[in-house]
């Protein structure tokens, strides 16, 4: 007897992935002076273009970078979920980029100080 799920009769099974790694970076923008703020307002934009090219110069196979809207982590911004894992960080810099690309993409492990943690969570809504 197996715990693992069955697909029902006649089912097909998954296609294979597409890609390994999904890398959504927000770039949602709000206006000035809005409460949470927003990742575009702080760099977003700019560190998404350059983990696109880094992402390629450093031969990234299965890898997609793309630009996503609200995340709903604005106040620790910018914000970018990695899944399938589904890990959350917060890049400032081009070097947290790097660091990212490095540690998770290339060798499998995580950059744990850029991490957002279940700790990190946005006031409760006013």
């Amino acid at each position: 007897m197996t715990d693992a799920p069955t697909a029902a009769a006649g089912a097909l099974p998954d296609p294979p992935a597409y890609f390994r790694a999904h890398v959504f970076v927000c770039c949602n923008r709000r206006p000035d002076g809005h409460r949470r703020g927003s990742c575009a307002a702080r760099g977003s934009e700019a560190l998404r273009d350059y983990m696109k090219v880094r992402a390629k110069e450093l031969g990234l196979k299965g890898v997609r970078v793309n630009q996503a809207g609200c995340l709903d982590r604005c106040e620790f911004g910018p914000a970018l979920v990695i899944y399938p894992e589904g890990v959350w960080y917060s890049p400032k810099t081009r070097e947290d980029v790097d660091a990212i690309l490095q540690a998770h993409l290339l060798e499998g492990g995580r950059a744990r100080h850029l991490m957002l943690t279940e700790h990190d969570l946005p006031p409760p809504k006013v």
